[in-house]
């Protein structure tokens, strides 16, 4: 029975891998979200402008983008298990040192370094582009779940981040948190050890059940040009965190600003991850399954766009919940359809590597947009102003993809093998 058991676990590994790249993005995406809840505590308790905690929240997602461009060449020489344990290390350890920060180069270098670079830069392509490897079939389905666990982070961490900031102080809560993150993460990662099947595999052999062209795709009428494929899907990216980095860097400080408590602004961040989690739980694998990534990231983008536009206009409470619902629906398939996409049009050889470059953009449209909230606010007194120049590089996106969809149904956009 013993036999049968660890035979029937062996089997079906892929899922354990699975639910282990859930519980790693849940506890290690909370980095994400201290910092927003904490920014106005921080910048008031040490007299800073708010450009400084938003300076460190850019530089997290600056480190996190280099850092997953290593930990991806990594992951494709030998996996995803040291790079798991790395990042569990570093983001428990970076909240427990941000607990006694006394400066804004301690939080820059804990936020840039240790949360960023070898924290965060672990997580969402490194898991994206692992899991890609574990499912040949249901592709979308499966990086969908993995990025559930970054939307179910944001719907838990913001309410108990900001309870304990309110009842023993963001101090005590930073302590916490990296104390718990390190209990959770460091045995997760231990799952992550195990190879996939054919890890050495070259794209051009792809495993049993897999398909080396989308059906989605019509096949080129010639060799698509590898770099042009890259460059596009990076400046498409860039434009989509820019926009999306202004609500989740600043909107628990904006709904305070006009008059809301925290804890409503907190309710809103936790309802935009509700139904980000709805998304890419039930939104983005029967979508980007059926039609492809592109396609996916033109829906949600255009979700994305309409949650931006309606914070210009809305202050009253019921605005801003519907305002952040819908643009929750769109952040939370906007960003796993990159990973697709690269699956689907760059060879599989070097997915952790190119899933990881994406996703570096990605990571600079997020500082910019971060950091752009702050300026804007310091600037004008006001997130108006952030939000316009969010719409303007949203539309931006749209019409990357919308290109991209036309080439690809014209042949023009090929996929590629090796």
């Amino acid at each position: 029975m013993a036999s049968r058991l660890a035979e029937a676990l062996m089997r079906n590994y892929r899922y354990v891998v699975l639910s282990a790249s859930v519980g790693l993005m849940l506890m290690g995406s909370g980095g994400l979200y201290l910092l927003v809840v904490a920014l106005k505590p921080i910048a008031q308790d040490f007299g800073w402008p708010r450009t400084v905690p938003s300076t460190a929240y850019a530089l997290q997602f600056i480190g996190a983008g280099i850092g997953g461009i290593v930990m991806g060449h990594w992951l494709d020489r030998s996996g995803m298990g040291k790079p798991a344990m790395i990042g569990a290390i570093m983001i428990g350890t970076g909240a427990v040192l941000a607990s006694k920060l006394t400066g804004p180069w301690q939080l820059y270098a804990i936020y840039g370094v240790m949360m960023g670079l070898f924290g965060q830069g672990t997580l969402f392509s490194p898991l994206m582009a692992n899991v890609i490897r574990w499912f040949d079939a249901r592709r979308g389905t499966a990086v969908g779940i993995v990025a559930s666990g970054q939307s179910l982070a944001g719907v838990l961490w913001p309410p108990i981040f900001r309870h304990f900031n309110e009842t023993v102080g963001w101090r005590e809560t930073f302590l916490g948190y990296g104390i718990v993150a390190l209990c959770i993460m460091l045995p997760l990662s231990a799952i992550m050890q195990k190879l996939p099947p054919g890890h050495r595999k070259r794209a051009d052999q792809p495993a049993s059940g897999a398909t080396a062209v989308p059906r989605h795709a019509r096949p080129g009428r010639g060799r698509s040009s590898p770099v042009m494929i890259q460059a596009t899907i990076s400046v498409a990216i860039m434009c989509c965190c820019i926009a999306m980095a202004v609500p989740v860097a600043h909107i628990v400080s904006h709904a305070s600003d006009i008059g809301h408590s925290p804890a409503r602004g907190a309710e809103m961040l936790a309802l935009a991850f509700v139904t980000s989690f709805l998304a890419r739980m039930f939104g983005l694998g029967p979508l980007a399954d059926r039609h492809g990534g592109l396609v996916a990231l033109f829906v949600f983008s255009a979700f994305q766009l309409v949650g931006v536009a309606l914070l210009v206009f809305v202050d009253g409470l019921a605005g801003l919940y519907l305002a952040l619902a819908v643009f929750g629906i769109g952040y939370g398939g906007v960003l796993p359809c990159y990973p697709i996409i690269v699956r689907e049009y760059l060879p599989l050889s070097r997915g952790g590597a190119l899933t990881a470059a994406v996703i570096f953009f990605g990571g600079i449209g997020m500082a910019i947009g971060g950091w752009l909230g702050g300026w804007v606010f310091d600037s004008t007194g006001g997130y108006e102003p952030a939000f316009l120049a969010g719409i303007a590089f949203n539309v931006a996106n749209l019409a990357i993809a919308g290109a991209m969809i036309y080439s690809s149904r014209r042949g023009l956009l090929a996929p590629i093998a090796e």
